[in-house]
């Protein structure tokens, strides 16, 4: 062989490896690119020939090895593809169609198998995970540290929840993902100290956008959050040392063989696929078959208005009546039902609410060593006995579904809970909301009878302060972009009083300051499954009557979702389809009236849609029109007002 046919053969396995260490999506635009620097492994994120993540760390820190250096990436790369279908109810899609390039990039270390990082890259998303090999006789390990990274481009701006300080807060119940965002920030910074909470969303200049967040995690690992570096570097943190009290590991525990959740990350030159992803679920299967075929419901509840006060027997009657009134099929009963309606008559409510067609979801204290709140009921929870019996109680009456709260923390070990408190439910066929809580991360898809979490500053803080009223517009128009994108959001919204009081009397307590367009169309915007909303009785006589006929009529699960305009923190303006009917809901945040053209291509010519829209002074009114041949409507948002056309 002479000196250039050496020469060629070389730079032809040269290509060929470089070749293999690239994974793209299907339709091309993409890319990863797995490499080795000096011993460390290496991963890029490139779409339409634009970097969105620069060269970032992959890698594993573990009480088996550390397998962060001296790696090489084996030769042969494992690539499938992955075509799959499911149909899933409650979240913003019901039929997707999941196709993505998978590819199996294993790493070695001393000549022994170490790790594999599993990519897998669909249309503007990717996820990856870990999967650890044994070390000789070593069949389990502590994940100390996961060196995954994020390195963002130079000028690339933040949309970042900072992750607070532990046992803070009300009844020191903090961490519960529940502090005000920071927009269009820099990078560079690390929040409070903390690093951020999932999902965090970054803008590369005028590339386009990321969302980084993961998704499966059980039992089976902690949650996990992203630290702040000086360079634009991101990295993955594992909970902090003082969270639940300061009892469970901050380091995840696994076997070997054994994996880690899915990292994921979406990609867009526009937020389209941002708010239109369903990466979290596509990653993930589910972990149990549903007991029965649950419900997802529209209901009321009175805490949000009438505080703890009116948890009594006469006013949740009243509550009962007013769903179904309404129309809705749960109403939630709030802490302390426990003294102060008691458990005889709440299966009398029960009862009643059966006649009604109206069925009872109960809150409940997540209890335990982790926090102060002392509401009740408390100490069923925590204890998988006591848990199954008060579940036997609630199946015994009828009880649709629990809200349990107060977790605050992302540890292995309350990740446990969480799984047992859905799987024990699901055995006894109740559906379960989690509050004052961590992130759901794909339990739309994991568990069959997950309906919602929190993990949100939500509408409760609109009746405890005014500046949360100020700010409901910002926030509303920042949720949809980041919060919501990844999971089902109990907000608990649409209120339609003009203050937040027990009676809706004049300058009595906070002040809403949106429309009721505004509240209408939030009923679009925010996805969850089950809803309760923020309504009153005394909105059967106060609040328009076109407002309340909307709220009666509301889905609250969707077909389809259609970004089509916005800005994170200043207005969005997106398309929910049931059936064949589409819902476009908008609101404007900024201090300025949003004019734009709206191009319409969901809907056909020529047909008839109801438009509700404000005035300068926040006056609501309905009106009809058609759609003309070029689909474009032409439309105008005040500050703190909203819009929504229906076909």
């Amino acid at each position: 062989m002479n000196f250039k046919s050496l020469i060629f053969l070389c730079l032809v396995s040269f290509f060929q490896l470089n070749a293999q260490s690239v994974v793209k999506s299907p339709d091309g635009k993409l890319a990863v690119s797995v490499s080795v620097n000096n011993g460390k492994a290496e991963y890029t994120v490139i779409y339409n020939q634009k970097t969105f993540i620069e060269k970032s760390p992959l890698g594993l820190k573990t009480s088996a090895g550390d397998f962060s250096s001296g790696l090489t990436l084996e030769k042969n790369v494992g690539q499938n593809t992955i075509n799959e279908s499911y149909q899933l109810r409650n979240i913003k899609k019901s039929n997707v169609q999941y196709t993505a390039n998978e590819a199996i990039f294993s790493f070695t270390k001393d000549g022994k198998s170490a790790f594999d990082v599993i990519f897998r890259v669909s249309n503007n998303n990717l996820g990856f995970k870990y999967k650890v090999y044994p070390q000789k006789e070593t069949l389990s390990c502590v994940v100390q540290e996961e060196v995954s990274g994020f390195l963002m481009p130079k000028g690339t701006t933040t949309f970042l929840c900072p992750q607070s300080n532990p046992m803070t807060g009300y009844a020191r119940t903090a961490p519960s993902y529940e502090t005000s965002y920071t927009l269009d920030d820099a990078v560079g910074k690390n929040g409070w100290g903390n690093g951020y909470t999932f999902p965090c969303l970054f803008k590369v200049n005028n590339s386009g956008w990321v969302l980084i967040s993961e998704t499966g995690v059980d039992s089976g690992y902690c949650a996990s959050r992203l630290i702040g570096h000086e360079n634009g570097l991101y990295t993955i943190g594992f909970p902090m040392a003082g969270e639940n009290n300061g009892n469970g590991t901050t380091s995840p525990g696994i076997p070997l063989p054994g994996e880690t959740p899915w990292r994921t990350i979406t990609v867009g030159e526009t937020l389209a696929p941002i708010v239109e992803t369903t990466i979290p679920f596509d990653l993930v299967k589910p972990k149990y078959q549903a007991s029965k075929e649950y419900q997802y419901t529209k209901g009321t509840w009175s805490w949000i208005m009438k505080m703890d006060s009116n948890t009594t027997f006469p006013v949740q009657k009243q509550y009962i009546d007013f769903s179904a009134l309404m129309g809705y099929e749960t109403i939630l009963i709030d802490a302390l039902w426990d003294t102060q309606i008691g458990r005889d008559k709440i299966a009398e409510l029960a009862a009643y609410g059966t006649q009604k067609g109206v069925g009872l979801y109960l809150w409940y204290n997540s209890n335990g060593y982790w926090n102060d709140a002392p509401q009740g009921p408390k100490g069923l929870m925590d204890n998988a006995g006591m848990r199954r019996k008060e579940m036997a109680w609630m199946k015994s009456i009828g009880i649709k579904g629990i809200k349990v709260d107060f977790f605050g923390g992302d540890k292995q070990v309350t990740m446990k809970l969480y799984e047992d408190i859905l799987t024990d439910a699901n055995d006894f066929g109740i559906m379960v909301i989690f509050h004052g809580c961590t992130l759901p991360r794909g339990w739309e898809r994991m568990y069959p009878n997950f309906a919602s979490s929190e993990a949100v500053l939500a509408s409760e803080n609109l009746h405890f302060g005014q500046q949360s009223c100020d700010n409901e517009a910002v926030n509303a128009a920042t949720h949809t972009f980041i919060r919501n994108t990844v999971g089902s959001m109990d907000f608990g919204g649409s209120a339609l009083n003009k203050f937040y009081n027990s009676d809706n009397i004049p300058n009595k307590g906070s002040k809403r300051m949106t429309s009721d367009v505004f509240a209408i169309a939030a009923s679009v915007l925010f996805q969850s499954g089950v809803q309760h909303f923020a309504l009153a009785p005394n909105n059967l006589s106060d609040a328009p009557d076109w407002a309340v006929k909307f709220m009666k009529e509301v889905p609250t699960i969707w077909d389809e979702v259609r970004f089509l305009e916005g800005y994170p923190g200043k207005y969005v303006i997106l398309a929910r389809r049931k059936g064949s009917k589409w819902y476009i809901a908008g609101i404007n945040a900024e201090n300025k009236v949003l004019k734009t053209k709206l191009k319409l291509g969901m809907l056909d010519s020529n047909t008839a849609v109801n438009c509700y829209t404000d005035d300068d002074q926040l006056n609501g009114r309905v009106t009809t029109f058609k759609i003309n041949k070029n689909k474009e409507v032409e439309i105008n948002i005040p500050h703190n007002g909203g819009i929504l056309i229906t076909n």
